[in-house]
Formats: C-alpha cells, structure tokens, sequence
C-alpha cells in the first residue's frame, strides 16, 4: 500500500531517528501549497504567490510537524508523561500525539487567554489542562522548572526535536516547487517556526536539493513585537493569541535565520492582521486562524511600499485552521441575517 505516513517517513534521511525509534504519527505534514492568484491580483502582488496551509495538519496547526519528533523521541527516551507551555496550538498538537503515544499530557495555559477552539482539544485529548493566571511566558517559565525537577519531557519549541519536526515544511514547499522561494513569509511568536524553516531550507541545500535560499521574512503583532523592538514585553496585547509572547525561546535563533537570508523581523497592526485573515478567506476560499495571517499582512505591507520587482516567488505560511478560534471571525465579519420563512423578503435581500 502506498500511503502519506507522515514526516517521519518520508523525511526520515534528515531526521535524527533511528530504525528503532518509535514513530508515534498522526499522518501530519503533506499539506497544500496553494497558487494564490485571486490574492495577489487583489493586493496588487505582481509575482507569484503561494498559501502553505498548516491548518489542515491532524491538529489544525503546524505543531504537529515538531510533535511527532518530539512525543516519538520522548517514547524512545521511555518517558510517561509530557508538559508544556502554550497559547494553544502546542497544547492541542501535544495532548493529541501523548493520547496517540499512550502518555500523560499535562498543559499550562494563560487564563482567559486561548482560542475556546484550542482549549477545547486539549481538553477532549485528554490532557491535565492548568490555567495560570499569568501569560506564556509565566506558564514556560514554570514548565522549565517543572521539567529539570520532575520525570516529564517538554515538549515546547525549546525541545531540539521540535525544530527538526518542523523545518519538514521547508521540504515540502521545495519538493512542490522544484525550487526554494525567493521570498519566505511567516508569523513570529516564540520564534521556533522561522527557525526551523530556515534550518530546512539550508540542509536541502546542502543535499543538493536547492540550488538558493529564500530570504525570510518574519511578522510580529505591534502589540506583541519583542524582536522588532529589541526588548522583552512584560504584558504582550494582540488579537493574534497565537503570537502573543513576549519574550520568544528562539529569539537568537531568528535573529540569526534573518541575518543569513538577508531577510528582516517587522510588525503589523491587529488591523493589517485582520484585514489580512479576512481576504484571505474572501478571495482565496482559506480559512486561517489571525495569528497566521500576519504573514499575508506582512507581504501586503511590503507590496504597498513597492518593495518587490514584479517577478519574485513568495510563500506565507499559514500557521494554523480558522476553525480554532471562531469566536474572532463571527466578531470581526458581517453577521447573519434573521428573516421570516417568506420567498419576497428573503429575494429582497439577494437582489442580484
């Protein structure tokens, strides 16, 4: 039978894995890189553009991709229990593949502070979810405690296995392009993403795979900027829950993907964001969560201010599914319309 049977698998040659390591899969990775034409011609983009959309990995984010690394190192290892710290979609990604593994999940969260979406699944996986009242970078600060005292593994981007879970989608954008792109777009957080594409980038270089590397270029909430400002943010406010930390892990690490790629670390507003999540869903039929559509946010930023020539390939990356937070799009877009069972009112409001 010949079937996707997840990154391991199929990257197994640029893995630090074993023939006995434990794959504990959920069939994640081989997502779509989507030609983006109705959006660049919207945006007034004049290249080519492409959508990789990491919303329909098993968990609905990109986390998965460094999760199946991470929970198969940890069985390997003989762990029983995982914890980490998140916004949401670690937590989601980590209580899905321990519940695969057979392992205990314990996840702390931000009260008050995740995507209902996002909790809901760590919830439904099984995991032991505690709510700090504090933000990310409170709960990681806790979970490294925790995890230098305790038998647990984390399972946070601070965990090696995680970027090289990760950087796989650098593998599939090259493998679906027959090249790198020139441009490489994508949300900032805890900075383990941009960090692991990188890495990706440059060990299909090195095999011969690519003969270039993109220039990555990564976007921050204003609210939530810590890189672009060059200083920690004690209490990081956006609506990009996603992206709402304030002093990132992999802070150096992407600073040093910038610096090679001759890229760049900027901000954009919640409503660039917004505006952003909401035409890509209206033009290209993609429904993002917020925090990824700051990549989109970034390039429409850029294209307004005439930096590109005309002729450039362009990926944003996606993050993560709209559906993990549906409370945002129901705020932010036009609501439905209540009317009587009656043909003329409702012809009333078509009016085509």
């Amino acid at each position: 039978m010949s079937y996707w049977r997840g990154i391991i698998h199929k990257y197994r040659e640029f893995l630090p894995v074993e023939d006995s390591t434990p794959v504990i899969t959920l069939c994640e990775g081989n997502t779509p890189l989507i030609y983006a034409e109705n959006l660049a011609r919207t945006i007034g983009f004049k290249g080519d553009l492409f959508l990789k959309y990491e919303g329909l990995n098993p968990t609905g984010s990109f986390k998965d991709r460094g999760m199946t690394m991470a929970i198969s190192k940890a069985v390997e290892a003989g762990k029983k229990a995982v914890i980490c710290a998140s916004t949401g979609n670690t937590s989601a990604s980590a209580a899905a593949y321990a519940a695969k593994a057979g392992l205990k999940a314990f996840v702390l969260l931000p009260k008050g502070a995740v995507a209902l979406g996002k909790l809901s699944q760590a919830v439904m996986y099984g995991a032991k979810v505690i709510a700090i009242q504090g933000n990310f970078d409170d709960a990681l600060y806790i979970v490294r405690k925790i995890g230098e005292t305790m038998p647990v593994e984390i399972v946070n981007s601070l965990n090696p296995y995680r970027i090289e879970g990760q950087k796989t989608g650098a593998f599939e954008i090259c493998d679906a392009l027959g090249r790198s792109p020139d441009y490489h777009f994508i949300p900032v957080g805890n900075a383990g993403n941009i960090t692991a594409y990188w890495k990706g980038y440059k060990d299909y270089k090195r095999a011969g795979k690519i003969e270039s590397l993109p220039r990555m270029m990564g976007w921050q909430a204003e609210g939530a900027a810590p890189i672009v400002k060059g200083y920690p943010i004690k209490n990081p406010q956006t609506i990009a829950t996603a992206i709402k930390i304030g002093n990132p892990y992999s802070w150096q690490p992407a600073l040093q993907a910038v610096h090679e790629s001759k890229g760049l670390i900027d901000a954009v507003s919640d409503e660039e964001i917004l505006h952003a999540y909401k035409l890509v869903a209206s033009t290209e039929g993609i429904f993002c969560e917020p925090a990824s559509a700051a990549s989109v946010a970034g390039l429409i930023k850029l294209t307004r201010e005439g930096f590109f020539k005309g002729k450039e390939v362009v990926v944003c990356i996606l993050t993560g599914n709209g559906l993990k937070d549906p409370d945002t799009a129901m705020k932010v877009c036009e609501q439905p319309i209540t009317l009587p069972p009656d043909v003329e009112k409702v012809a009333e409001v078509i009016h085509l």
